[in-house]
């Protein structure tokens, strides 16, 4: 048994209320906690959104708590700060450990501080005040990495690096309620990027799509319709844009249906890998440190050597990666070939 382990442990609160991506790469570490304390109840302090998906899923967390905008915790840093009856009503669980899977503290210790947990663990900057357990917040550290580390500060011990999403009942009735019975041997393209700058070329996605030559759903959210239809316009086949049709577990259906998913480096190609589909992904170099798949069995990232804004040369921030220059549109990852995709998704798809 692990001396960092904390004994009497009955209720666990861990603080990761951000997106999609930063949920699923924190499961391993969420799933570490779970073994190292079996009996306790796991709180995930997240979004509205976390609630509906985790839902009756099973996994690592037992329920979730969706946090109003806090400024620099669940909402930008220029938000509202956290009102006092949140903080009365989280104290009242008496959570014997409260986690910080957030980010570097400067904004999240403080919560954290304030739940009157027996113990606190996290991550710090050195502008950050301090818990009780805590290791170093780098910018260039691995995601799931990181917050492993968090849970090794608990005595939790990793037994595994890649996140698994289970696919429940509800998500394949969804699925078939909206887009019918999905073909055999059908390839997802997800073209979409909350920043621009990690989105490919959309012709090059098409150019994919069609030289694959299997039946193709092209997948995005609201904000990404624009990228999605012009993937769809620019292929010589047929092509299934679903766009805001289905809810997260709808989605996480469909991928887990699919052979493959071609995909920016964003939150739906973790989804794809989690549930066991073969993804490959398209990377800056600084982001791949971050946020690149671990392992490479079944997960193949590409990866884009450009060191500075291809319009102005603007060089990357060592520390931080990429600087605002003016120019958020064009792509960072345009050094990715098609035959270099193509090459990884026909071994994937062998």
């Amino acid at each position: 048994m692990s001396a960092l382990l904390v004994e009497g442990v009955e209720r666990i609160a861990v603080l990761r209320a951000n997106a999609l991506g930063d949920l699923l790469l924190a499961l391993p570490a969420i799933g570490a906690l779970r073994r190292a304390y079996p009996a306790a109840k796991i709180t995930l302090l997240g979004r509205e959104w976390h609630a509906r998906f985790l839902r009756d899923r099973p996994g690592p967390v037992d329920e979730v708590v969706a946090l109003p905008p806090i400024a620099g915790v669940s909402s930008p840093p220029d938000g509202s700060a956290a009102p006092e009856e949140l903080y009365d009503d989280l104290r009242r669980r008496r959570f014997d450990l409260a986690v910080q899977m957030h980010g570097g503290g400067r904004n999240s210790n403080p919560f954290i501080r304030r739940l009157g947990a027996r113990v606190t663990a996290g991550l710090r900057t050195p502008d950050a005040a301090p818990l009780d357990r805590w290791v170093p917040y780098v910018h260039y550290q691995h995601e799931t990495l990181r917050y492993l580390e968090v849970a090794g500060l608990l005595g939790a011990a990793a037994t595994e690096i890649e996140p698994s999403i289970a696919v429940v009942r509800k998500d394949w009735a969804e699925l078939n309620r909206t887009l019918g019975k999905v073909p055999r041997g059908l390839v997802a393209i997800h073209p979409g990027a909350g920043d621009r700058r990690r989105r490919w070329p959309p012709e090059r996605f098409a150019e994919v799509a069609d030289r694959l030559g299997r039946p193709v759903v092209v997948t995005g959210v609201e904000e990404e319709r624009e990228v999605v239809e012009k993937v769809v316009a620019q292929m010589q086949t047929p092509a299934r844009a679903v766009v805001g049709e289905l809810s997260l577990g709808g989605l996480t259906a469909l991928y887990a249906a699919c052979d493959l998913l071609v995909s920016n480096d964003t939150g739906p190609r973790h989804l794809a890998a989690a549930t066991g589909t073969p993804t490959v992904g398209i990377y800056w170099c600084g982001n791949m440190i971050n946020w690149g798949p671990l392992s490479r069995g079944h997960q193949r990232p590409l990866i884009s050597w450009t060191s500075g804004c291809p319009v102005c040369g603007t060089p990357a921030d060592p520390k931080l990666g990429m600087r605002e220059c003016g120019h958020q549109d064009v792509s960072w990852v345009g050094d990715v070939s098609v035959d270099e995709v193509l090459d990884q998704a026909w071994e994937l798809l062998r």
